[in-house]
């Protein structure tokens, strides 16, 4: 089994008073037009009991080692965290020059999507949660579509259910988003041009890189099934088959291309022109449905933000089809007992947090998907009195049967984080869903493309790579978005005043599926209920239980005692050798400090 790859941005830059904007007022910001042909002009990682393995991947595999940030500088212009240290270096020299949170996020995730071409890249989509000076929060969403051809029984042939369809091969690409989202929060936020933001990602495609730890590790995991495709063969093995290795030189000159494009052009360089046609006849020839009119029609959606308080501080998060929902839901479970009081690694808080991850997944099975499409009682599921009411059904020495969680159930990931001195924070999550996508990439344009169309329930009762069921809100229809597990969160405390950082400033994200959740959640916990500082709160051991399938996931930081008595409480105790990737940056007490998760190699600076 392999895990998935998610890429995670999340930036923190100096916020004031939060000021949730509605999705109404929110929709009046500017967005880019598609309507010029600029190409002439030239721009789930590692191994979990819950990940299925695609076809063609070498697991079961280990993570790769994990290896400690690198030395954060302390400045004071703010701090980036990214799943790639030089992906954070950039981000910090973007807030140097004097660039805002915005920038720098921009700047870091196509850089990142360069670095970990396997886990994030313009062929993908995601998420934007953005606070700006004045203290006001928006949520951006730019998750890919299905195409216009799409239909719910796409995956059916009679009675069969054609499940590995929708995890590798043409017929998984679903229309991306990446390049129309950071176009639209660049022309919103943003103070430096277009250009200066691609730069670092167009120079690191054409001159080339060291291949880090987690690419390493990516390509040989899937040796196998990047043979089979000749374009990602020529990039990532050797001659010989072999796959390359950390620290031999890549190059994606014809991505190069296309992000000169997009920086000469913006969404435009993209979405229509021969870009799109080629990405278009690339998928259409292999058998695939993405047409370049569903390239030309996407748009991104600016979103009302959801939010909860929790012990003192204002949480804000993506609501659907993102998973953020879900995390509130759990923070309401947990915000009736003492955690801290428990303590980190007893048994009674780890049975109390698994039970509250059931409860939330449970939920999620049922009701969560593209709001555009069905109705998602977010309201409700992220209530206090109904947080009150799953906590009061918890049994403190025993698990309860799969149907007692959640609501009754239905018959039928890179991440960067970003903190600066002038008031705003971004979390930023993007990805191309499993490793490499759908292994299908348009050799003329260099673009890795998604194979998101996995994470819609194909069927009742199927589950996807990730081993979750989705019901009828999620199942697949022409344009819509399916349910993603990217959950970015902010949260903040005090009273600031406008253009300064408030007196406690986190913004949280992560890779891995539904580890994204679990895994935010936990690093959140650590900061808000047990004081710890970013390094510490994205290092410490973590559990994940996603309620199906019936599994108790444990890092091996959950030392032998707990999870005895947790498997006497009737837990499924699995060791797992990953619990997704978090990237975390935070401003407290007038200092600025930022943590990439060392399970993905990854890094952050302040500046």
């Amino acid at each position: 089994m392999r895990r998935a790859a998610a890429g995670t941005l999340v930036l923190i830059v100096g916020v004031a008073a939060a000021r949730v904007v509605d999705a109404d007022t929110a929709a009046h910001a500017t967005t880019p037009t598609y309507t010029a042909d600029a190409r002439a002009a030239r721009t789930g990682d590692g191994e979990s009991p819950f990940v299925r393995r695609p076809p063609g991947g070498q697991g079961p595999r280990r993570a790769p080692a994990a290896r400690p940030s690198p030395a954060v500088l302390t400045e004071r212009h703010g701090a980036v965290a990214a799943e790639h240290p030089k992906a954070a270096e950039i981000g910090g020299e973007i807030l140097r020059r004097g660039g805002n949170a915005v920038d720098a996020a921009i700047a870091t995730a196509y850089a990142v999507c360069v670095l970990n071409a396997s886990s994030c890249g313009i062929g993908g989509g995601g998420f934007m949660l953005i606070q700006d000076a004045s203290g006001t929060v928006y949520a951006l969403d730019y998750r890919e579509t299905a195409p216009a051809l799409a239909h719910r029984n796409l995956y059916r042939h009679d009675d069969t259910v054609l499940a590995e369809l929708a995890r590798r091969g043409p017929l998984a690409v679903a229309v991306p988003g990446e390049v129309a989202g950071l176009e639209a929060a660049r022309v919103r936020f943003a103070r430096l041009s277009r250009a200066e933001l691609l730069a670092p990602a167009i120079a690191l495609a054409r001159d080339g890189f060291p291949i880090g730890a987690h690419l390493a590790a990516e390509i040989a995991g899937n040796a196998g099934a990047l043979a089979g495709t000749p374009a990602l063969a020529r990039l990532f093995l050797r001659d010989d088959g072999s796959p390359r290795r950390e620290g031999e030189p890549v190059q994606f000159p014809a991505l190069a291309a296309t992000l000169e494009a997009v920086a000469a052009a913006g969404a435009d360089g993209f979405y229509r022109g021969s870009v799109a046609a080629a990405i278009a006849h690339t998928v259409d020839g292999s058998g695939g449905i993405l047409t370049a009119d569903d390239l030309a029609k996407y748009r991104p959606q600016w979103r009302t933000p959801l939010h909860v308080r929790y012990r003192g501080f204002e949480v804000f998060t993506m609501p659907p089809p993102s998973s953020g929902g879900v995390l509130l839901e759990m923070l309401n479970v947990l915000a009736h007992d003492d955690l801290a009081a428990l303590g980190a690694r007893s048994p009674a808080y780890l049975h109390l947090l698994a039970e509250a991850m059931k409860d939330g997944f449970a939920d999620r099975a049922r009701w969560y998907g593209d709001p555009a499409f069905t109705t998602v009682p977010v309201a409700q599921l992220t209530s206090d009195a109904y947080g009150r009411a799953l906590r009061a059904r918890i049994r403190p020495d025993a698990v309860l049967p799969p149907s007692r969680y959640g609501t009754a159930p239905d018959s039928g990931t890179t991440h960067v984080s970003v903190v600066d001195d002038g008031g705003m924070a971004v979390a930023c999550t993007t990805t191309i869903n499993t490793a490499f996508g759908a292994m299908v990439m348009d050799e003329e344009s260099g673009v890795i493309l998604n194979n998101e169309m996995d994470d819609f329930a194909i069927a009742p009762g199927v589950p996807n790579t990730f081993g979750l069921i989705g019901g009828e809100a999620n199942a697949v229809a022409a344009g819509k978005r399916p349910l993603s597990s990217m959950t970015p969160v902010m949260a903040r405390s005090g009273s600031p005043r406008a253009g300064e950082p408030p007196p406690e400033l986190l913004a949280v994200g992560g890779s891995g599926g539904p580890l994204i959740i679990s895994a935010t959640l936990q690093t959140l916990l650590g900061l808000i209920d047990f004081g710890l500082d970013a390094r510490a709160a994205v290092a410490a051991p973590r559990i994940h239980d996603q309620w199906e399938p019936a599994r108790l996931g444990v890092e091996a930081g959950i030392d032998e005692g707990a999870r005895a008595e947790l498997a006497r409480r009737g837990h499924d105790v699995r060791v797992m050798p990953f619990a997704g990737a978090v990237e975390a940056a935070t401003h407290r007490d007038g200092r600025f400090d930022a943590a990439g998760d060392p399970r993905k190699s990854g890094g952050a600076v302040t500046r």
